[in-house]
């Protein structure tokens, strides 16, 4: 008899499970169709047509779900959409914005295996240039709101949206909205889909969701070393390739002072009090040493550019004939800069490092605002480990500096508090690439995404 109810059980669960399936496969379908049209228009620097291609289809669907408060900015060579969600039954709080970017890092059909613009699925992946940054974030929202407005949900305050056009470049869609444009997005704090995210073993056990609090200031330097020249005949030691050569080396041993700030502290309490190996033991070290070099050295290795400012060779050219000796040789220098730490002061470090022959130069128009890490709001932390709870029980939410820049430095810069948030999860010690080849997305990650952002959205505006 207890075989036959298993059997019994085991078919009613195998066949609600198939229904379950059947009834999810159309609706991942669409997700992923509509996902894949915007991941295939090449809203790349310089193709301006793509871009107002792109903001066509976006202000389209955020009109079928009945969100038709939707403006497109042109400027500087691209575009940047606003939407509004006003509030069906306002609180009298102010609004809160959602964040991410249109564009993608240009990508060389040549170096691909696959054209890089032509979306694909492989393996359980989604890949496609900007699958990753930023385009699963982007569709992630545009997604969650549909299926909120669908279920008749009342905001109690507005919802902005934020999709800028040039995060990638010059960041003036975020620097305009934060200032220019202001009355339009300006909300009590942004929620920055460019910046947070988690992370899943392969057995599905979670590491951890990140919110990010503060970021690094970017800024480019450029390295360049004349000389007189002459003929390859007659080779002399004042060379500017390598006057520029000794700068790069000296470059690549040295290390900026470790720091520690209100955002790296806390997420290294969280991590010290989650990771029992050794990874946590070095966390706890720099907890209660923040200038122990060893440690901060070893915590770096792990995780780049979470303990110190960080610069490194990007870009070189130098010489102008086989046969001559190098009248000049040049090298881009991309630091991400500690918050707190003046770009200036940086400069002049790589200054002493280059020496007398080479000259060190800001690029002018190259650095994102110096801002300080937005303070952590117990609120939103609840609010984010209640959302992702919906997928992942228990799972440690945990605040972070990024290394990376977004538009959020522009909205930090100007008053207005960002968080880094996102749905969306990787899987731990696999390469996604993004700004690189084949870059990728997890499927389930960008589909599980969804009901993240429509969870915690009904808890900050319900």
């Amino acid at each position: 008899m207890k075989k036959a109810v298993s059997a019994t059980m085991a078919a009613l669960l195998a066949f609600a499970t198939s229904q379950a399936f059947a009834a999810e496969t159309p609706k991942r379908q669409a997700e992923r169709d509509l996902f894949a049209k915007i991941v295939e228009i090449p809203t790349v620097e310089g193709r301006t047509a793509e871009f107002g291609k792109l903001t066509e289809l976006l202000t389209a669907e955020f009109r079928k779900a009945g969100i038709t408060n939707v403006i497109v900015k042109d400027h500087d060579g691209t575009q940047t959409l606003i939407a509004r969600w006003p509030a069906a039954k306002p609180s009298g709080k102010k609004p809160i914005l959602l964040m991410a970017h249109m564009d993608v890092v240009e990508a060389r059909e040549s170096d691909w295996k696959n054209p890089p613009f032509k979306f694909r699925e492989e393996d359980g992946w989604y890949l496609g240039r900007g699958a990753n940054d930023n385009k699963a974030g982007l569709t992630g929202i545009l997604i969650a709101l549909q299926y909120l407005k669908a279920a008749g949900f009342q905001p109690t305050r507005d919802l902005i949206v934020l999709f800028t056009g040039d995060e990638e470049t010059t960041g003036n869609g975020a620097r305009r909205a934060a200032t220019e444009w202001r009355s339009l997005i300006d909300a009590e704090y942004a929620l920055n889909s460019d910046a947070g995210g988690g992370s899943i073993y392969k057995d599905g056990r979670v590491e951890l969701f990140a919110m990010q609090i503060a970021e690094k200031t970017y800024a480019d330097f450029k390295l360049t070393a004349t000389n007189r020249g002459g003929h390859s005949s007659a080779p002399r030691p004042d060379n500017a390739i390598y006057a520029l050569s000794n700068a790069l080396t000296a470059l690549e041993s040295h290390r900026f002072p470790a720091m520690i700030n209100d955002a790296t502290r806390a997420g290294f309490t969280l991590l010290a009090e989650n990771d029992g190996g050794q990874y946590g033991e070095l966390v706890k070290r720099v907890l209660a040493d923040p200038n122990d070099r060893e440690a901060a050295d070893l915590v770096e290795a792990n995780d780049p550019g979470s303990t110190r400012t960080r610069c490194v060779a990007t870009m070189l050219s130098g010489g102008h004939a086989p046969n001559a000796l190098p009248q000049k040789a040049e090298a881009n220098v991309n630091c991400r800069i500690f918050p707190g730490v003046k770009v200036e002061d940086v400069r002049q470090q790589l200054q002493t490092l280059a020496g007398p022959d080479v000259t060190v130069t800001a690029v002018e128009g190259s650095q994102t605002p110096e801002t300080a890490p937005t303070a952590i709001r117990q609120d939103i932390l609840d609010a984010y480990k209640a959302a992702v709870a919906t997928r992942f029980k228990n799972a440690p939410v945990v605040p972070y500096q990024s290394a990376g820049a977004t538009d959020g430095a522009f909205l930090r810069a100007n008053g207005i508090p960002v968080y880094g948030f996102g749905g969306l999860w990787s899987i731990v010690g696999e390469r996604e690439g993004a700004h690189g080849l084949d870059e990728r997305v997890n499927a389930d990650g960008f589909h599980g995404q969804i009901p993240i952002w429509m969870e915690m959205l009904k808890r900050v505006a319900g």
